[in-house]
């Protein structure tokens, strides 16, 4: 009987977890909504009992700093659409960390394209209050809701809200969801000014990496509502 199906949308992102998945169904979706859709949807057709979405996401909050982690009580859609996580499996995974891990609780915004300026995102907080954007969390939330299953988003901040993004790395992701590394290393080399940010990024996403594997050992992602039930759905 399968447990949890977790997406994330970059293969370096289920790292973190690692020997700790063990009951779970892991995928890797790429960039974006359809993306993390069909994945989502793979997996509930491969006995997901439960869907989660993991991986990273830029910061909205000024206030928080890269490697906090985002459990979001709902995700919004640009679209105007809200879903709620489980509340039992968020109640259940914040209690089973540690006091001294950085962590909000505040919306997530998942966006249908890119957010990556200091502006887009100072207006995508001041119109929302969402603390941090991904660019899956409701395609997934959508999907669990569509088969009534208990949903969780597992996010943790690299890019913060005062950082803007470089633009070799937003031209590296297509409209499919897969990143282009030709196309990121082209980019690259028209704008070398990038390369600094990407250094200092890469060193954001260890701290991010690094919260989500205290997620990971806290042993709190298998405990979704049902997740004893010898039956299942």
């Amino acid at each position: 009987m399968s447990g949890a199906g977790i997406v994330a949308a970059l293969a370096a992102e289920l790292r973190p977890l690692a020997s700790q998945a063990d009951g779970t169904l892991l995928t890797v979706s790429g960039i974006g909504w359809s993306a993390a859709s069909e994945s989502a949807s793979r997996l509930v057709g491969a006995g997901a009992r439960a869907l989660i979405s993991w991986g990273v996401a830029g910061g909205l909050d000024p206030a928080l700093a890269a490697g906090t982690l985002v459990l979001p009580r709902e995700v919004l859609v640009a679209d105007g659409a809200r879903f709620e996580v489980d509340g039992d499996w968020h109640r259940r995974l914040t209690a089973a960390l540690p006091a001294t891990q950085p962590m909000s609780a505040g919306a997530l915004l998942t966006a249908r394209e890119p957010i990556g300026s200091r502006v887009e995102k100072a207006a995508a907080f001041r119109t929302t209050t969402a603390v941090a954007v991904d660019m899956e969390s409701g395609a997934i939330a959508a999907i669990a809701v569509s088969h009534r299953l208990p949903f969780l988003a597992v996010r943790a901040i690299v890019d913060t809200a005062g950082d803007s993004l470089p633009g070799s790395l937003l031209a590296a992701a297509t409209a499919s969801g897969a990143p282009r590394l030709g196309r990121w290393f082209v980019s690259l080399l028209r704008s070398p000014t990038d390369i600094a940010l990407l250094i200092r990024l890469a060193a954001r996403f260890r701290a991010a990496c690094r919260s989500l594997a205290v997620v990971a050992r806290s042993g709190a992602l298998a405990s979704f509502p049902g997740a004893s039930d010898p039956i299942g759905r």
